[in-house]
Order: structure tokens, then sequence, then C-alpha cells
């Protein structure tokens, strides 16, 4: 690629997390072959995954919290239907680490 800065093996790298974290059909598989390819630890390798999928599960869940808010805001008052942009802000905030420990931030 002309006028990239990043390096081969962080180019793969961000593009697996980014395939993990937006759920794409691919799945990064070729990403992660790539990796190998170069040489790239497993353990390096499992910390990008463990990262993208934390990420990914987090904002489901917090998608998840949203819907639950704006639809209990909902039922609660037949009268002004609330959609997620006038809905009460989710209590979940901030970056937590993944199960595994790594932090996603």
């Amino acid at each position: 690629m002309s006028g990239c800065t990043l390096d081969r093996i962080t180019l793969a790298m961000v593009s697996l997390a980014a395939n993990i974290a937006a759920n794409h059909p691919k799945k990064g598989l070729c990403q992660l072959e790539r990796l190998r390819g170069y040489g790239v630890s497993e353990d390096q390798i499992v910390q990008v995954v463990d990262i993208a999928r934390h990420l990914r599960n987090e904002a489901g869940e917090m998608l998840d919290q949203e819907f639950d808010t704006a639809s209990a805001a909902a039922a609660a008052s037949a009268t002004a239907p609330v959609t997620l942009e006038n809905a009460p802000p989710g209590a979940a905030c901030g970056c937590s680490t993944t199960a595994k420990g790594n932090a996603c931030c």
C-alpha cells in the first residue's frame, strides 16, 4: 500500500481485531494466517483476539442496556415515544478489562 505508515504486522493485527470486533463474516481468518506467516507469536495473536472480542461484547451489552432503558421508559410513558437519542444514558461507561485481564484502551 502506497503511503501506509503501518508495518505489515501492525496492519494485519489491526485488521484482525477490527474484523472480530465488527463480527465480519470473514472473521479475520486471512489476517490470522498472515500473522502466523509473519512469525507473530500465538500469545500476541490471542491477546489481540481477546481484546477485540471484549470490545465487541461490551458494545453489544451497552446497546442492549440502552434498548432496555428506552423500552422501559416507553412502556412507562405511552404518550411520548422514547428513542435511543432521548433515553437516559445507561449505567455502563468507561473501559473494563477483558476476562483474561487485558486492557482494551
